[in-house]
């Protein structure tokens, strides 16, 4: 009985290690982030189910956080955090390490795929508006998207979103980070509903996915590819 008790208390402390240290969305501020006083509980970086909080849309975050504020056309520089960066989240990207010296263990997992898209009614449709393969995320780069030059003005609290979604590599784990934001439009932008992004591995969704990664594990990969970041600038996905 006692030997059953300590490998239940060994699995839970290891979930919570697993859950506990991997990778959330910096800029724009994501809703639990740790620029989000109100919601910061060091939990925006656990995957979807890993406790019945953490749902869709937003990670069970429900309240609106910092609200960022974007146009039309406007390319995003999007960075993430990892609990190596500790609570200095205004800083600049890290030093990257030289030789392999100076290292920080980011539970990346050797990357994934990563999607990022717009929701206009919080969450419960999103607009497709880049992707980055392989390498996805990594607190060492940042990932470049365009705020399509033909997207509608939102400026309702609480429902515009931005948002940054990660299919894992290896372990079939989904995340999804949303930031709050207002978007200065084309004053006759509009745009047609696109695919939206892939959720997988929550409830009503394909199970057990993982996509390719970059073999790096939880150092620094190679970074955002060429290629994809030509398609995310050009508004491939609009």
């Amino acid at each position: 009985m006692a030997i059953t008790r300590y490998w239940m208390v060994l699995a839970a402390v290891l979930l919570a290690q697993s859950a506990m240290a991997h990778m959330s969305l910096l800029y724009p501020m994501a809703r639990g982030s740790v620029g989000d006083k109100a919601q910061h509980d060091n939990e925006p970086h656990a995957f979807i189910g890993y406790d019945r909080r953490r749902t869709l849309p937003c990670n069970g975050y429900n309240k609106v956080g910092p609200i960022t504020k974007l146009k039309a056309g406007q390319i995003v520089n999007t960075r993430f955090w990892g609990p190596a960066l500790k609570d200095d989240y205004n800083g600049r990207l890290p030093k990257k390490p030289s030789n392999g010296q100076g290292q920080m263990n980011q539970a990346r997992h050797g990357g994934g795929f990563c999607q990022y898209s717009l929701s206009y009614d919080g969450g419960k449709t999103f607009h497709l508006i880049g992707e980055y393969k392989e390498s996805c995320p990594d607190f060492y780069y940042e990932w470049p998207v365009k705020i399509p030059d033909n997207a509608p003005s939102c400026n309702v609290r609480g429902k515009c979103l931005f948002v940054w979604s990660w299919i894992a590599v290896n372990v079939p784990q989904f995340y999804i980070n949303c930031a709050d934001i207002q978007i200065e439009g084309d004053s006759k932008g509009k745009w047609s509903r696109n695919k939206g992004i892939r959720i997988v591995d929550a409830p009503g969704y394909p199970q057990n996915v993982v996509m390719p990664g970059d073999d790096a594990g939880n150092k620094m990969g190679k970074g955002p590819h060429p290629d994809d970041i030509e398609k995310n600038l050009k508004g491939k996905w609009n």
